[in-house]
């Protein structure tokens, strides 16, 4: 009788653990699919933003250093994307940003601009993604979090060593890039 105890205990300890190692297995692959989920966003709006400034071109002459500073933040996107460059893409990500407040914001200056069907279409478009890419990106942000806890919780560390499981980087940006925008600012311009 104490030898099937014995083995019960140790059968009950083995599945506990396989179950701890599954757990771990599926918040990593929660994170892969959570930078997927971005990933798609960040290609539409890649894909987008060229028709956008194609419409801005149009009407904006002599506007031309504000299309190319959003070219310029679309590429580093992009690289930062396919390299998976978690940092950088938080850099690229802000400047994209900022250079968008700023096209918005100079297209107040082109009223025949702002009517066009066209361009309010892919304006539409583009806040949407960056409203998506904000939501997946918290979703990410959430899973990096729970995984990189786990890993460090007891009794879930030692599996997590024993098959070393990493900490997954959180998508993060530089505390000048979470200011405030000044919209004022953004109008002189």
């Amino acid at each position: 009788m104490p030898l099937i105890i014995f083995f019960a205990l140790i059968a009950v300890v083995l599945v506990y653990f396989v179950m701890l190692y599954n757990n771990l297995v599926a918040l990593k692959h929660n994170i892969s699919r959570a930078w997927s989920n971005i990933d798609v966003l960040l290609k539409q709006r890649h894909d987008e933003l060229p028709k956008l400034v194609e419409t801005c071109k149009h009407y904006m002459q002599f506007e031309s250093e504000t299309l190319e500073k959003i070219m310029l933040a679309r590429n580093g996107v992009a690289q930062a994307r396919e390299k998976h460059d978690i940092p950088a893409l938080g850099i690229a990500e802000q400047q994209l940003r900022t250079g968008l407040g700023s096209l918005y914001a100079t297209v107040e200056a082109y009223p025949e601009l702002r009517a066009n069907m066209q361009f309010q279409n892919l304006a539409g478009r583009i806040t949407q993604l960056e409203n998506d890419i904000a939501d997946r990106r918290e979703y990410y942000n959430d899973s990096v979090n729970i995984n990189n806890v786990r890993i460090e919780q007891f009794p879930d560390v030692i599996v997590a060593n024993a098959f070393h499981f990493q900490p997954a980087q959180l998508l993060e940006f530089d505390s000048h890039e979470k200011q405030d925008v000044s919209v004022g600012a953004l109008f002189q311009r």
